[in-house]
């Protein structure tokens, strides 16, 4: 039996070329931490999140760590229990007479999940690993070319629409047959301009995307929708300002013929079920790299598949492909960055990952997640 030795975590960022902005935050730097755990016999599995701020996640990581010691490293189950269980009140919690702390504070629970999910995800890697197979056969998948798509449109400080235009031009000439746009930092019928440029640009049998970070309440992102539809978009991604609900998106959903997208912000499969059910969602982008790991990404997609629900996971292609290789009826595809500008931890992080090309990922027949990461780079760009 593999046990748990070793759990470190690397946090890394890498500096931006210049601002970038989504329509709620600024964007400087691009950043991951690395998960590294070690088994006794010598196993090494390697998890990524995508959180902030990185030393409080990292701090929890170093706790989690110390409580999964000694554990069966292919019991991914198991660990994941313990951890997410500290989560909650449980008998012989307060005070704490088990052993384990006291229920986990309510207010890093952001920060508690997507260290959850990193270790969870280096597990993952480690169970291929051990059997000597990528995680997408293990999944009981085939290794087929991934359809992706390239997320730009970034807002830049005085930048003219022809610029976000030009950008998302330039994915399609690379290959990609559909491109996903920044959205929702101005009104309305401003954004619906900007978005009908793009269109031109890119022409109409592209797949166009607006990705538009909760930026309305219901009526005006209805106004949103019906003035966007003429542009033939693909779909509405996080719409509703974040404290909305599924009854609100399906309200907006019966408003408009675009079919909307959501879940990279959810914590757990809890929430992200009941927009699924709701019947309000088509597309789910349920994010193992900031919340619960590689295990609730397998049960969201499960669920997601026995109603319908199409999953195209938020990012990390290098890892999601492997889940969206398992599902071949009920997914879409897998988001990437069309450049270094705006993920320059793509091109420079590892030693071997998936690769893209033409607007697909490729994945290897390496085991595990097939990614080795460059400790140089993780070293010269430590956090």
């Amino acid at each position: 039996m593999s046990r748990i030795a070793t759990v470190t975590a690397h946090p890394v960022s890498v500096p931006l070329k210049e601002a970038l902005w989504t329509a709620h935050e600024e964007l400087k730097t691009s950043s991951v931490i690395v998960v590294e755990v070690l088994t006794d016999d010598g196993l090494a599995g390697y998890g990524q999140i995508k959180g902030s701020p990185l030393n409080v996640i990292c701090n929890w990581v170093g706790r989690f760590g110390e409580i999964i010691r000694g554990m069966d490293a292919l019991g991914h189950v198991a660990v994941w229990e313990r951890l997410f269980g500290l989560t909650s009140p449980r008998p012989g919690g307060t005070p704490p007479s088990d052993g384990l702390p006291p229920p986990l504070s309510r207010n890093e629970r952001p920060q508690i999940m997507a260290a959850i999910g990193g270790i969870d995800i280096a597990l993952w890697d480690i169970k291929g690993k051990r059997a000597g197979m990528p995680v997408w056969r293990l999944l009981g998948g085939e290794n087929r070319p991934i359809f992706s798509y390239a997320t730009g449109g970034y807002y830049r400080a005085g930048a003219l629409d022809n610029v976000y235009a030009e950008e998302l031009a330039s994915f399609v000439k690379a290959g990609y047959r559909a491109v996903k746009l920044k959205t929702g930092a101005g009104t309305p019928s401003d954004e619906a301009k900007r978005v009908r440029l793009v269109r031109d640009a890119i022409g109409e049998d592209i797949s166009l995307m607006l990705d538009m970070n909760a930026p309305y309440d219901l009526n005006n992102c209805i106004a949103f929708a019906r003035a966007v539809e003429p542009s033939n978009i693909f779909w509405l991604e996080e719409p509703l300002h974040w404290y909305l609900q599924p009854s609100d998106f399906v309200r907006l959903a019966q408003s408009t013929t675009i079919p909307l997208a959501h879940g990279e912000r959810e914590l757990t499969r809890f929430t992200v079920r009941d927009f699924i059910a709701s019947g309000a969602i088509r597309y789910v982008q349920f994010d193992s790299t900031r919340a619960a790991g590689f295990t609730e990404a397998l049960r969201v997609a499960q669920f997601a598949e026995q109603h319908g629900v199409r999953i195209a996971p938020h990012l990390a292609p290098e890892l999601h492909a492997h889940l969206v290789a398992a599902f071949p009826s009920a997914s879409f595809g897998i988001e990437t960055h069309g450049g270094p500008e705006r993920d320059p931890l793509w091109f420079g992080l590892f030693t071997e990952r998936a690769q893209v090309r033409d607007g697909y990922v490729y994945l290897s027949d390496k085991p595990g997640f097939g990614v080795e990461i460059d400790w140089d780079y993780v070293q010269k760009h430590r956090a």
